[in-house]
């Protein structure tokens, strides 16, 4: 499904320069449930920004289902990021007097998903999270825990091939870390391709192989 062929990516900023990926290779296959794991700056939000097709790599090349990704126009790749690809991040990035079920029906909104269809999927996927009893609450009046399960919902939304969450559990307590993270372990097992970034050993240990990162090069790649 994902195929990163001699990746690097430098900013430039002056005359400085800042390698953040340098010349990595991977493959992710369909269904697989991946943690891409380091400390800060070891260039794994670099990598989840190419993934998602947020950012362009400065060598090398991203394969996605067989497309090469820097043949795609911008019209192309906003429509792959928004059909095949469920985003979710630390920050929720929900909006704040919005209910739940509002959030989740916005990804269809922009792909001009009839309204009917939009509530039914909706709550179907605020259902799977747990969350039919909070459908109309507002985000700004749900536990952080709740806000990233709306999230996960929203990232369902499109009914994506692959999830990628960005230290998903970096903003909740641990007790609803572990929630979330039972949800991503039911949704691989429903065929979900997880794509998680982390830099927590405990939260990279629910995914079946983790991708350790480090100063922009895979210092190990491990199958659990």
């Amino acid at each position: 499904m994902i195929k990163v062929l001699k990746q690097t990516k430098i900013y430039s900023v002056g005359e400085v320069q800042t390698i953040a990926l340098d010349n990595i290779s991977f493959e992710i296959k369909k269904g697989e449930y991946v943690a891409i794991m380091g400390p800060s700056g070891s260039g794994k939000s670099t990598l989840m920004h190419i993934l998602g097709i947020l950012d362009m790599p400065t060598r090398g090349e991203y394969f996605l289902d067989g497309q090469r990704v820097s043949q795609l126009t911008e019209d192309e790749s906003a429509d792959i990021r928004n059909k095949k690809i469920g985003f979710i991040f630390q920050a929720f990035n929900l909006l704040p007097r919005t209910t739940a079920i509002q959030n989740v029906m916005l990804p269809m909104r922009y792909a001009n998903v009839p309204i009917a269809k939009r509530f039914e999927k909706a709550k179907k996927f605020l259902e799977i999270v747990g969350l039919e009893n909070r459908l109309d609450h507002n985000s700004n009046q749900l536990s952080g825990g709740q806000q990233q399960r709306v999230a996960i919902a929203r990232g369902l939304a499109m009914d994506p091939a692959i999830l990628l969450a960005d230290e998903p559990t970096g903003n909740i307590a641990s007790a609803q870390a572990e929630e979330v993270m039972n949800i991503f372990t039911k949704l691989n097992k429903e065929g979900h391709t997880i794509i998680m970034i982390t830099h927590e050993p405990d939260i990279a240990s629910h995914a079946k192989r983790i991708i350790h990162i480090r100063d922009g090069r895979i210092e190990k790649d491990e199958k659990l």
